[in-house]
């Protein structure tokens, strides 16, 4: 079930009489008013989460907010996030009773907080924190009322499951992974067609009425519902060989010919069609936002980094190119790690040191210029003048960043309000590129339908300075494609 979006939403010091609006709600009672109890986890996925189930009741049990306050003193997103959630109900208790409930919409919608009760008889041990929490989902079921336990904790929805509660994962901020959009969709069509796609350097969308577009996911589209910046692939009826690739140019209604750079791009050349559609909106200045999900081994980072470079060094259209990704460890953390702060994150930007490297060297291509100094030595000078800037996403909060090619790696492992906050810091003139795997989350709160990553693809979809391609084919070595294939 998809929770309502956070509609008419309003500050509870704006809400009038508290005590007027309780009894309205209490009389406009229905059997469809549900009640949703509240998970830790959830509010500190989403502080917002208070405020999603519009004419709704949210109940927030006792012991969420004894571990909330547990969190706050974190420096990360649960910190903050528990932080805020603390703020937004110290703001409702300066209108009303928390314990008896605070209405803070039009529609009747509440946020109330429920003692656990340890005498009510219960199947599991109250000495759990989990378990008192799931105690008072269990009190207001037996008392009959429509509560649903909502919570990313999988194994508190298992539980919830045995005693017969119903459960669900916090929905507001999930997409549907199987049908995510790619970015791109195929057509048959007459070779005419083809051809007068790039004689005339464009054709109108009118001229594909008619036409059944498929999209990787498997849906039928019309061309009218064609987005801005997503790709066609264009295929002869009578000749599989001739084939033609356009974009859709925002608010024109027109696609246009993609051809792809005629020289490499710091060395990179495009080696299959979705590399293709990745470079043209990497290279286009008029798109500001680029999402590339796809597994390992697709070409991602490299042609991000490599683009970057290029927009840098050679146009000279940005004045650094910023690499950013987050500090999560795949498998148990090593601890902490000696030297200062260029030291310790030195091995966490080893992907990204290796890929600059690569650019730089005379097998990238980037070492064609008359220069005995190795790719590493270039990259220190890099570095060292200030040019290329690498950097953990932890310092990202209340800066500004503008005129930078900026590259945010490994970006499935953030949630949407991180994205959110890293987008929102993106200055004038900055171009934004956010890759990564959403079949690859290290975040234990995340998966490939609530992430961030996925989240801004689906959200951005069709706007006009954001383009979006899901690559496929591993292009990393054979036996990297033969690995991301079989295991």
């Amino acid at each position: 079930m998809k929770h309502a979006p956070n509609a008419a939403q309003r500050s509870p010091s704006e809400s009038g009489s508290h005590q007027l609006k309780q009894q309205e709600a209490g009389a406009g009672a229905s059997a469809t008013r549900k009640h949703f109890v509240l998970d830790t986890n959830v509010l500190l996925h989403n502080p917002n989460s208070l405020y999603k189930f519009e004419e709704h009741e949210v109940i927030i049990p006792l012991q969420v907010i004894e571990e909330l306050d547990k969190f706050k003193k974190n420096n990360d997103e649960t910190g903050r996030n528990a932080r805020s959630t603390i703020r937004a109900l110290d703001k409702l208790r300066s209108v009303g009773s928390l314990f008896e409930g605070v209405v803070w919409n039009e529609q009747g919608g509440s946020i109330r907080i429920e003692r656990c009760d340890r005498t009510t008889p219960f199947a599991l041990d109250l000495d759990s924190a989990d378990n008192r929490i799931l105690g008072v989902a269990h009190r207001l079921h037996e008392q009959g009322l429509r509560t649903i336990f909502i919570s990313k904790d999988i194994n508190a929805r298992v539980k919830c499951d045995a005693l017969g509660i119903p459960s669900e994962d916090f929905e507001a901020d999930r997409v549907d992974a199987d049908w995510l959009y790619a970015g791109y969709a195929t057509m048959r069509c007459p070779g005419e067609t083809i051809d007068e796609l790039y004689q005339e350097r464009q054709l109108s969308v009118e001229q594909l009425e008619g036409l059944i577009l498929k999209s990787p996911e498997g849906m039928d589209i019309q061309a009218h519902e064609l987005v801005a910046n997503q790709f066609v692939t264009l295929v002869d009826d009578s000749d599989e060989g001739h084939t033609g690739l356009a974009r859709m140019l925002a608010d024109t209604g027109h696609l246009i010919p993609v051809v792809g750079p005629r020289k490499p791009v710091y060395g990179i050349m495009a080696r299959n069609l979705q590399q293709t559609m990745a470079l043209d909106l990497l290279l286009d200045d008029e798109v500001r936002l680029v999402s590339l999900i796809g597994p390992a081994g697709t070409g991602k980072t490299l042609m991000a980094i490599a683009a970057g470079l290029h927009k840098v060094f050679r146009e000279e259209r940005f004045d650094k190119l910023l690499v950013a990704r987050p500090i999560m460890p795949l498998g148990r953390d090593i601890g902490y790690l000696p030297g200062d702060k260029d030291e310790k994150l030195s091995l966490w930007m080893q992907p990204i040191f290796d890929n600059v490297s690569y650019l730089l060297s005379t097998r990238g291509g980037g070492g064609s210029d008359a220069d005995s100094r190795t790719a590493e030595q270039r990259m220190d000078q890099l570095v060292a003048g200030g040019k290329l800037v690498m950097e953990p996403l932890t310092y990202i909060r209340g800066r500004s960043i503008p005129h930078q090619f900026m590259i945010v790696d490994e970006a499935q492992n953030l949630s949407p309000h991180e994205v959110k906050t890293i987008v929102s810091r993106v200055g004038e003139g900055t171009k934004i590129v956010l890759a990564g795997d959403i079949g690859q989350i290290d975040n234990p709160y995340l998966d490939a339908a609530s992430n961030g990553l996925s989240h801004l693809i689906e959200r951005m979809k069709g706007q006009r300075i954001a383009g979006h391609v899901t690559m496929s084919k591993t292009e990393r070595s054979e036996l990297a494609s033969l690995a991301a294939d079989m295991l």
